[in-house]
């Protein structure tokens, strides 16, 4: 018998799956240049999306684990929400659970839509280095997209495997968050730049497969002299693709710092990198306004790091997940304000 979270787990993927097949095959089958509008209305309508599932969660979160009776309810907090302290009324035990795991879904989904940021910075200058045409951005973005959500699916369900086997693995997400967001304060104001003569993926790829000397359209593969080649846009898919994948090494951690529980984590996870693309379209053409935006991203990677170090300790001094919803509102809030309102510094020209 198909168990609940399963069944939950494949109506949400099939879902995702064909939404963004409808967006690629109906909505956007033709390739064109994202308007500044059109990415601002599906920006909108995939943070509604996650809205309303938070919702759901709120109202029905326990039929994700099939939760019917108090018993039940107390074996799945044991596993995955521990720091609540549960009455004998079950309906104000479900109440309590629901809420907290609302509140866990929508704080990391925050988390991984602000991380996702930093994300779209590179993804940018890689699509830039290739001198990808903007109207072919759309379909990259979706098969990096769409490849990104099998690899987090694997990489949620291994991590949450492993902290169930111990505690120390938490420590060790938490030291290594801690570590990337000093690095990343420190490395801030560089100007990163890609080569890509001189990557080593890309130099491995062309060693190793057929590549096509030129674009075509927006082709992946192409057939020559019966011959499949592997265009140089599938490369950029490939590096989109292992851009993603070292990301998630700094995000899926942090949002195991507000819940261990996978179903919440890849749901959160999920939400926010559907909307990655249209959130890209929307940041390229207002990106200048957010220099502070890196500051933040390296404030919020020590905090959740330190949390994740410390989270027996919190929990007994009856630290909430709000809390921490909070902070990250905070942060992200005066990171954004920072940069509209502090204006730029201009460097002094020699007379």
């Amino acid at each position: 018998m198909v168990s609940t979270e399963v069944m939950y787990f494949s109506i949400f993927c099939l879902f995702i799956t064909g939404v963004l097949v409808l967006d690629l095959k109906v909505i956007g089958r033709s390739s064109h240049s994202i308007t500044f509008r059109e990415a601002l209305i599906w920006t909108a309508v995939w943070v509604s999306c996650a809205l309303m599932f938070y919702f759901i969660i709120m109202f029905h979160g326990e039929k994700i684990h099939g939760i019917n009776n108090l018993e039940e309810l107390r074996n799945i907090c044991q596993r995955y929400q521990s720091h609540l302290v549960l009455s004998n009324n079950y309906a104000e035990s479900l109440d309590m659970y629901r809420r907290n795991m609302a509140t866990e879904f929508i704080t990391g989904y925050l988390i991984e839509y602000t991380l996702s940021m930093d994300n779209i910075f590179v993804i940018m200058m890689i699509l830039s280095a290739f001198m990808i045409k903007e109207k072919y951005y759309k379909r990259v973005l979706f098969w990096g997209i769409l490849g990104a959500i099998v690899l987090r699916c694997i990489f949620i369900f291994t991590g949450s495997a492993l902290i169930s086997k111990s505690i120390l693995v938490l420590i060790a997400f938490g030291l290594f968050l801690i570590y990337s967001g000093i690095k990343m304060y420190i490395d801030r104001n560089k100007d990163d730049k890609i080569e890509p003569q001189h990557h080593w993926l890309v130099k491995y790829l062309s060693v190793h497969l057929p590549v096509f000397p030129r674009y075509v359209k927006d082709h992946f593969v192409v057939y020559k002299s019966k011959k499949a080649w592997i265009t140089p846009l599938f490369i950029v898919l490939i590096l989109v693709e292992f851009t993603d994948l070292i990301f998630a090494f700094d995000s899926i951690p942090a949002i195991f710092a507000i819940t261990i529980d996978p179903y919440v984590v890849f749901f959160s996870n999920i939400f926010a990198i559907i909307g990655l693309r249209s959130l890209f379209f929307l940041l390229i053409r207002i990106i200048f306004l957010f220099r502070y935006l890196k500051t933040g991203v390296s404030v919020l990677l020590v905090f959740i790091g330190i949390k994740l170090v410390t989270n027996q300790w919190l929990h007994e001094i009856g630290f909430k997940t709000v809390y921490s919803l909070y902070f990250i509102v905070a942060v992200l809030s005066v990171s954004i304000l920072a940069s509209v309102l502090i204006p730029k510094k201009t460097e002094a020209v020699n007379q």
